[in-house]
């Protein structure tokens, strides 16, 4: 009896263990986006102080995961080597987990993010890996499935979700598949889009798409090593689906970041946003979601119409890249000039649903943002603030937190990080690194920013945690505020809870005549504002009788380049 209780007990010990992992693949436990601070901590960044909020202030609102998420675009190549190779890999950005997020909500020396995009980790025969050979295999020179396991579970003890760049608009021409395919006889021919003879038709920018072979012409948008796969074959769509369903459940991915999906599927010469491919999504929306409920994906829809983009939100994708306020944060922060980007936001707004979006400022595809500013610093810290306080999901390139520079080819905009300023290789490798560093590094990296108060890094620092701290300025709905002159940029952040006024100056010059103007508005009182980031002594708003204001001058004067972040009402 007592070895039947025994043997019973392990069992039960055992059906305890299985069912407590497969809860933990869903739910992460402890995660700085929703642990509270305490209340009578600050975080201090030269002359400017970011103030924790109370506990209860930090209560997580969302009621998905990636609502209130801060992104972080790693290219694993170019993040950090472990082995000495010159090529960074899993185990390297294991290692640098805590300096994104060392999962202790009592910290401000991390970065704060609380979710990471990896670029493309599958096999692949390119540097960038947008041209896939097994989608059921990490890139070996960046380690095993077993190593991207490992920064799953690293990942989530520090309350850091992690998206997979899953590219299935087209392959390598080096897939197995897609070399079966070049027999017209296999039965692999129909898997992607092949004619007789070259149609001759061009692709949406004028490129060519149709590369010819001795067996046919195959159709590839983006390049003749990356043809693209035949979505109306189910097949092809069988096979993306368990593709898709392995990273979900064998490997464990928080979801995925979908690449050109707008090129999906043709309608004869519509090559992009084609009705069909808006009835593929849906259907693959339905499917990710059944396989996994909270699921995230994100999709790359190239372009600058909101209306457009916001047609792939809801069923499609969880949400879409918004490009055209990309474009207008960089456009205000380089001239100095608000208009361009509230006149956008505002615009944006109006098309997605609550906050619904993806928002940046360049990634791996675009000059790096420090180089489209001239290696302007205080322009930087501007982009930085537009971003981090403006509704929807932010996401960064690594190294934009430092001001990284680089301008294509596209290589040049994808260098190593730069960790450290005193070894030719910035702390990348102890090898030769696959690409060098940029020129710059001796003067630029993490290492001389992170104890300056006032550098970059700090900056940013401050704003992700303020952001993951207050839900009013991660989920809250945005107001303009109507600002004289135009060099200042205000706006309320306010949920039922909270009240947040942001104030930048977005100009190279001291600012004391300007004035906030709020016809109506949803203030009933503000008795002692709290300067949650700036510096110097704030003065309340009078209220009208519509919970707005007039002539509203919180401080005598804003500093160039500032950012004055308030919190009117609420705690």
């Amino acid at each position: 009896m007592t070895r039947l209780k025994h043997l019973f007990t392990l069992a039960l010990i055992l059906l305890l263990t299985l069912l407590t992992a497969c809860a933990a693949r869903n739910e992460i436990t402890t995660s700085p986006a929703t642990e509270p601070a305490p209340a009578a901590s600050s975080m201090t960044v030269g002359a400017t102080t970011a103030v924790a909020p109370t506990s209860t202030a930090a209560a997580e609102t969302a009621t998905r995961w990636w609502e209130d998420a801060i992104f972080y675009e790693i290219f694993v190549r170019s993040f950090y080597d472990s082995d000495g190779d010159g090529i960074g890999d899993l185990n390297g950005l294991i290692e640098k987990l805590d300096y994104l997020n060392d999962g202790d909500p009592n910290t401000t020396d991390d970065l704060g993010i609380t979710a990471i995009w990896l670029m493309p980790i599958m096999a692949s025969p390119s540097y960038h890996g947008y041209d896939i050979t097994d989608y059921y295999q990490v890139n070996p020179e960046y380690g095993t499935n077993d190593d991207f396991k490992r920064l799953m579970d690293e990942a989530h003890q520090r309350g850091i979700r992690i998206i997979v760049d899953f590219v299935m608009n087209h392959t390598s021409d080096e897939h197995p598949w897609f070399v079966e395919s070049r027999n017209p006889d296999s039965p692999y021919r129909d898997w992607y889009v092949w004619a007789e003879t070259d149609p001759g038709w061009r692709g949406p920018i004028g490129q060519k798409v149709w590369h010819t072979t001795p067996t046919g012409a195959y159709y590839g948008i983006f390049w003749h090593k990356m043809p693209d796969l035949n979505f109306t074959n189910p097949e092809v769509t069988a096979a993306i689906h368990d593709a898709a369903r392995f990273w979900l459940e064998e490997m464990g991915a928080d979801g995925f970041r979908l690449d050109a999906i707008k090129h999906l599927l043709e309608d004869g010469q519509i090559q992009e946003h084609a009705n069909s491919t808006h009835a593929w999504l849906r259907e693959f929306y339905t499917f990710y979601k059944s396989v996994d409920g909270n699921a995230f994906a994100i999709g790359e829809v190239w372009s600058e119409d909101p209306q457009m983009s916001a047609r792939y939100v809801g069923d499609e994708v969880d949400t879409v890249f918004e490009f055209k306020l990309a474009l207008d944060i960089l456009n205000s922060s380089k001239v100095g000039i608000g208009n361009m980007f509230a006149k956008t936001l505002g615009d944006v707004t109006q098309h997605y649903p609550s906050g619904l979006y993806g928002t940046f400022i360049t990634n791996h595809d675009q000059n790096r943002v420090m180089s489209q500013l001239g290696g302007d610093v205080g322009k930087a810290k501007m982009a930085a603030s537009l971003l981090l306080t403006a509704p929807g999901i932010p996401f960064l390139y690594y190294g934009e937190e430092i001001g990284m520079m680089g301008v294509k080819p596209d290589e040049d905009i994808r260098l190593p990080m730069q960790w450290c300023s005193d070894e030719p290789n910035a702390c990348f490798t102890s090898g030769a690194p696959w690409r060098a560093p940029f020129k710059d590094y001796d003067t630029r990296s993490v290492a001389l920013q992170e104890d300056d108060p006032d550098s970059l890094l700090n900056h940013y620092r401050a704003l992700i945690h303020l952001r993951s701290a207050y839900p009013a300025l991660a989920v809250g709905e945005w107001t303009l505020v109507e600002s004289n002159p135009g060099r200042v940029y205000a706006a309320l952040r306010h949920t039922d809870e909270q009240t947040i006024l942001v104030l930048l100056n977005l100009g190279d010059r001291a600012i004391d005549e300007y004035s906030l103007n709020l016809a109506e508005g949803v203030l009933t009182a503000v008795a002692n504002p709290t300067l949650l980031y700036g510096s110097g002594a704030i003065q309340p708003p009078t209220l009208n009788e519509n919970g707005g204001f007039a002539n509203y001058q919180p401080l005598p004067e804003l500093p160039p380049h500032s950012t004055t972040i308030i919190l009117l009402a609420g705690e």
